[in-house]
């Protein structure tokens, strides 16, 4: 699925769940503290920011489960043998051999 279809598909589901709370998108507007264009633009599915998107969210008391969608890495089973061990990653760097030149190696190859 492209993000196009996903912000679509977001807005639909969230369009819906507003009507069925019976809240207008005024009602919402003034609930949230967001433009009633901004309410309408994302019904639509256009982009709205990402501060707008998380206003929504809360007003729908849905906050919670954006936020459980993303997984929380410093709280898992193996993060305290990492701080444990002091080998917490602090940014992502690319795979190199223990030689620093890049892995070429393919099945086959006769080395």
């Amino acid at each position: 699925m492209t993000s196009k279809a996903y912000l679509l598909e977001i807005s639909r589901r969230m369009k819906r769940l507003r009507i069925e709370s019976s809240i207008t998108q005024k009602e919402l507007s003034s609930i949230t503290g967001l433009s009633l264009r901004s309410i309408q633009r994302f019904e639509n599915g256009e982009d709205i920011s990402l501060d707008n998107f998380l206003k929504l969210s809360v007003a729908f008391e849905l906050a919670e489960s954006v936020l459980n969608a993303i997984p929380d890495m410093d709280n898992r089973p193996s993060i305290l043998l990492e701080k444990h061990r002091g080998k917490i990653k602090q940014r992502a760097h690319k795979k190199t051999t223990t030689a620093g030149t890049k892995n070429t190696f393919k099945w086959g190859d006769e080395r």
